[in-house]
């Protein structure tokens, strides 16, 4: 149960941990030690050891006089010949199983225009079965200038094909006319409330279908068997584990990725871990899931909810005080009544989950933190670590609130360099100085965790670990950084990713550092990051990755 606290979990650097550690002394040989080893234990900046010692799937050890008092013939010595060792990485925003569905689906992400765009497309209808439904995608308009596709592009070379294809944001979908059809989209449908369905100056469906109109065709497009969602989950697992990734928080609005898991943790094959987020609609069915059978283990758990409150940067619909430069009949859209919102939050707070919401324009950032600050004054002090995920645009007046507020900024440093490509198009720069702010969150003092919104983003936490650190725009047009006041330290972007990570997934007790009684979740690496230029950070590859104390990559 997550609410539950062992001797173990005690946090490092307390007389209750120097306890603990004694008492590991007295145990019998270890099961596993890691000698010769540069260890970045993540329990402060430059906390160093040498040696790692294992017993059962933890951590009972410390450097390489403590390790080899414990080593015996029973003992599984692995020389790590001065190879670099950091905690396990920990990704707290992915959404799983729609990722490693795509792994095996075409890929539009670096189409450079629209010639490219539309061939690929029918490249990959060639490839299916008549009426089968052509998806991944992950197209990305800005590569070409902005200009949205539309039907008319690929009607003629996808006539048996129904086509829905997401922008990489996952905020949007584009459809060819037989997908419209299907899903019972026509010049008479409404957008429905949280929506968009665009339509061109004869009042026909363009094609592109934002936010919470995609559950239309999603209903149309119909759902994957178990059999291969677990097959799919179990993909992803490996990809995860191979990047140094030893557990990951889906935060979805549905259930795909927590049935999944569920599935394959009752037939003991996770391998990674799991914390999930689910629809905040429904936290009444989870607290009644909590009372049947509590919150998980240390492999798949739950108690945690998450809301979407407002769509994306790049599909016009995150919502902010202001229009769109670029589209200036626009300031967004609001996906979640606030009157639902704030009930909900209450109801999920009140029964002691967890609350998370999706806030990207900064009007939706301040009436998030005002809810959460309502629903705490109401159901009184607890450790409740509400979180925000992406926090992209802001305020001034926000960043200290999460500090005020304890309330969890849980970022993405890619997306910084990503829309940092042309996000001054949106919303020009005065907006931009308070966009993507890490260096000012995690100079506040707030708690920081970083990940990668996977598929929008690569699993890799080297590329957020780089993004973070240099800022660097992937067009190559900033190398100085994308407004550097806002980079943070290597050390700073690995804290994050790794026991920020746990904290706000209510692990730090156990997950995060590399310490003694916590699980034994760690990853060996081909270079020292800290001795490398952070350009080569990309270049480091995982050697090892060690979940509860088995290797389960490399």
């Amino acid at each position: 149960m997550l609410g539950r606290r062992s001797v173990l979990a005690i946090g490092v650097g307390t007389a209750a941990a120097a306890m603990t550690r004694s008492a590991f002394a007295a145990e019998g040989d270890l099961d596993a030690a890691y000698i010769n080893a540069k260890v970045w234990t993540g329990a402060g900046p430059d906390t160093r050891s040498d040696a790692i010692g294992v017993s059962g799937d933890r951590i009972v050890a410390i450097g390489a006089a403590a390790v080899r008092a414990r080593t015996g013939k029973r003992t599984r010595v692995v020389d790590l010949q001065g190879a670099f060792v950091t905690p396990g990485f920990i990704d707290p925003h992915v959404h799983f199983v729609k990722a490693a569905t795509m792994l095996s689906q075409p890929s539009l992400r670096d189409a450079a225009d629209p010639k490219e765009f539309v061939a690929r497309i029918a490249a990959a209808a060639k490839g299916l079965p008549k009426g089968q439904w052509l998806e991944g995608g992950n197209w990305d308009q800005d590569r070409w200038g902005g200009e949205m596709p539309h039907r008319k592009w690929i009607d003629a070379v996808t006539p048996d094909t129904p086509v829905a294809v997401t922008r990489y944001d996952l905020h949007m979908l584009f459809l060819n006319s037989l997908a419209l059809k299907l899903a019972g989209i026509d010049r008479n449908t409404v957008s429905p409330p949280g929506g968009v369905i665009e339509k061109d100056a004869d009042g026909e469906p363009t094609g592109i279908i934002k936010d919470s109109a995609k559950d239309l065709v999603l209903r149309a497009i119909g759902e994957q068997t178990p059999e291969q969602i677990d097959a799919v989950t179990r993909q992803g697992i490996e990809l995860a584990l191979s990047k140094g990734v030893t557990q990951v928080h889906p935060t979805e609005l549905e259930t795909i990725s927590f049935d999944s898991t569920r599935r394959l943790r009752a037939k003991g094959e996770t391998g990674l871990r799991f914390r999930h987020y689910l629809p905040l609609k429904d936290w009444e069915a989870q607290a009644a899931l909590i009372a049947r059978e509590g919150r998980g283990d240390d492999w798949v758990q739950w108690g945690a909810c998450k809301v979407v409150f407002d769509g994306s940067l790049g599909s016009r619909t995150a919502r902010f005080y202001e229009p769109y430069l670029d589209e200036p009949g626009t300031r967004g859209i609001v996906v979640t009544d606030p009157a639902d919102l704030r009930r909900w939050v209450e109801g999920a707070d009140k029964a002691g989950i967890q609350v998370t919401a999706h806030a990207i324009g900064d009007e939706v950032n301040d009436i998030v933190l005002d809810t959460f600050a309502a629903v705490a004054k109401v159901n009184g002090p607890r450790d409740r670590r509400f979180r925000v995920e992406h926090v992209q645009h802001m305020k001034p007046t926000a960043i200290p609130r999460f500090k005020a507020q304890d309330v969890i900024a849980s970022v993405q440093p890619y997306h910084a360099i990503d829309d940092g490509r042309w996000a001054v198009r949106r919303v020009g720069e005065e907006r931009l100085k308070t966009s993507f702010a890490f260096g000012s969150l995690v100079r506040s003092g707030a708690h920081v965790c970083m990940g990668s919104d996977w598929p929008v983003a690569p699993i890799d936490p080297l590329t957020g670990l780089e993004a973070a650190v240099d800022r660097e725009t992937l067009d190559g047009k900033n190398p100085q950084g994308w407004h550097p006041e806002q980079r943070v330290t290597l050390a700073q972007a690995m804290r994050c990713y790794t026991r920020e990570g746990a904290y706000a997934g209510f692990n730090d007790k156990k997950l995060g550092l590399i310490a003694p009684g916590f699980l034994a979740d760690f990853v060996v690496w081909d270079c020292d990051f800290f001795a490398i230029d952070s350009h080569l950070l990309l270049k480091a590859k995982a050697l090892r990755t060690i979940v509860g104390g088995v290797q389960r990559y490399g």
